[in-house]
This record gives structure tokens, sequence and C-alpha cells, in this order.
């Protein structure tokens, strides 16, 4: 709301984030977006050898693996290392993922995020 006295004195100028209601739209939206990407690709999550998630944090991730059931063996997570840089935690991740030796080639590699602005994103690469 714009500044005024009264809406100043309320704390109704700021922005106001719902964390529970994010949380809960950033898993229903990332498993629905990686969801579409193996329909589309006719792959099941089973055949998924790694999967990267944005790295928001953990209970996202957790939920998000257990909602959509890949493993958390097949998970990259590094949000204990590098913690949520916003658009880079995908691709510093699968660097990370790289440099482990956690892809080989011909691995199907899911990549999924949710970030600023509710927007969410998936995507499948053979390696």
């Amino acid at each position: 709301m714009p500044p005024t006295h009264e809406t100043v004195d309320k704390n109704l100028h700021t922005v106001q984030m719902k964390g529970n209601e994010v949380f809960k739209h950033a898993v229903k939206t990332m498993a629905l977006a990686a969801g579409k990407v193996l329909e589309a690709a006719n792959v099941k999550p089973e055949d998924i050898n790694l999967f990267i998630p944005h790295q928001a944090n953990i209970r996202i991730i957790d939920a998000t693996i257990k909602r959509f059931g890949i493993p958390s063996e097949k998970t990259v997570i590094t949000i204990d290392k590098i913690a949520n840089i916003s658009s880079a935690t995908i691709p510093i991740s699968l660097d990370l993922a790289v440099r482990e030796g956690r892809i080989k080639k011909g691995d199907l590699v899911l990549f999924d995020a949710f970030g600023a602005g509710f927007t969410w994103a998936a995507a499948l690469v053979r390696w």
C-alpha cells in the first residue's frame, strides 16, 4: 500500500510474505513442472539419474523429492555449502556434481526451479 501516516503506523506499506503459503506453492509447482517435463519426454521419475533442484531451502527440496518420488541419493544438495544464491544455485550445483563425478555421459539430469515472482520451470537433459 502507498505510504501514508496510517499505513506506516500499521506497517502496511511494506512487502509481506506468507512463508507457509510460499513453501506449499513452491513444492506443488516444482513437482508439477518436473512431472510435465518427464511426461513430455515419456520418462518415469525412477529413470532420472540425478535431480538438481533450486536450492531455496532444504525443506522445499525434501518435500519436493518426497512428493515426486525421487530418492535423496539422486538429489544434489548444495544449500549447506553455498546457501540460496538465487538463480545461480542450479548452475553451481551442476558444476559441483560434475566435479564430484556424479554425472556421466548418457545420464538423465532433471533441473527444477521455483523463484522470484512466483516463476517456475523444469528441464530434462541427457548428459
